[in-house]
């Protein structure tokens, strides 16, 4: 099973509504170097597969996430620190042109020995679409755009010389040089139905917000069922927020903690700043507000083994990626050595 965490280059919190979280100083020069060298040569000794690089240009850091550094730059960054760590980079079709992520793109596979894939993400945050300039189109025609994103990239990175004549994008006689390294894993988001179909003709990996079993598998075999008629096999990544102690009875008292001051007000803002989305956040359970992933909701909470128990289910349902929010340190410390063996 592969692992993920975020690369830890959000400017505020990650959309906490307990409570629990506060914004941070915005670091730079030395300081910003020294946090996020820090950050991944520590992710590297863990044995972590995986860094995704957000691209969230806003955020409130309360009710969402918080703004972040650039996904481009600290992807540059992060590849000249790194030496196994897989570099997942989020990027928002409308934001950029497929040809000119697919030249960055090469250069990153050769820098860093292929260590490098995409995310794309067609986008809900519909107030960023319009801070910078970016039509942001209804929610399936979004989907529409990602897809012909893709399949320029698949395009320019398969064929020496491509042509493209899409709705949203136009190439002519498109050539990278130098070519490609490696092959181009693609990552996306979403769990609608038009994310579903996305996966099923262009996705290599779905990434999945946290979710109870019953929510998790009914999409994966949605995306397989769509996938028969592809033809094409799709990978599942799912985010979840571990909380381990001693007993699943004091674990389950900080999350009661937590649920006690949930702040309902910033509960309300982000169903209306997320509206642009479809199939997330749109669970009853109550875990699933705490953060702004539903990373509580895979309720990986209790003792070290209750918590390798939850995961080996999840395994067995599909998921082969763990996008793990890393900040508590008895799940680091004693859970995750025990993955690798799973």
């Amino acid at each position: 099973m592969r692992t993920c965490t975020w690369a830890g280059i959000a400017l505020k919190g990650m959309g906490l509504v307990s409570g629990a979280s506060k914004p941070n100083a915005t670091p730079s020069g030395q300081q910003l170097l020294t946090r996020i060298k820090g950050n991944v040569e520590k992710y590297e000794k863990m044995g972590l597969t995986d860094l995704l690089i957000p691209q969230r240009w806003w955020g409130t850091g309360e009710e969402i996430e918080g703004s972040s550094f650039d996904c481009l730059a600290m992807t540059a960054f992060l590849a000249a620190h790194t030496k196994r760590l897989n570099l997942i980079t989020a990027v928002h079709p409308g934001f950029f042109s497929p040809a000119t992520i697919a030249k960055w793109g090469t250069t990153l596979s050769r820098l860093t020995d292929g260590r490098w894939s995409i995310n794309v993400t067609s986008g809900w945050h519909m107030e960023e679409f319009d801070m910078f300039g970016v039509d942001k189109l209804d929610h399936d025609t979004r989907y529409k755009r990602t897809a012909e994103f893709v399949e320029v990239l698949r395009g320019a990175w398969d064929k020496e010389v491509f042509d493209y004549d899409g709705e949203y994008y136009q190439i002519d006689n498109l050539q990278l040089e130098p070519r490609p390294f490696s092959n181009l894993e693609v990552f996306q988001g979403g769990q609608s139905d038009a994310a579903i179909q996305l996966a099923a003709q262009h996705s290599d990996w779905m990434f999945l917000n946290g979710g109870a079993p019953e929510r998790i598998s009914d999409i994966i075999q949605k995306v397989r069922k769509a996938c028969e008629s592809t033809g094409r096999i799709v990978r599942f990544g799912m985010y979840a927020i571990p909380l381990c102690r001693d007993t699943d009875e004091e674990a389950w008292e900080v999350i009661d903690d937590m649920l006690g001051r949930v702040d309902k007000s910033l509960v309300e803002k982000r169903k209306e700043r997320t509206s642009g989305a479809e199939g997330m956040w749109a669970s009853d359970d109550p875990l699933s507000a705490i953060d702004s992933n539903e990373g509580y909701a895979a309720r990986f909470v209790g003792s070290p083994d209750t918590i390798l128990e939850r995961i080996s289910l999840y395994k067995s349902l599909g998921i082969e990626m763990l996008h793990l929010g890393l900040g508590d340190s008895q799940f680091s410390e004693v859970v995750f050595p025990e993955l690798a063996s799973l």
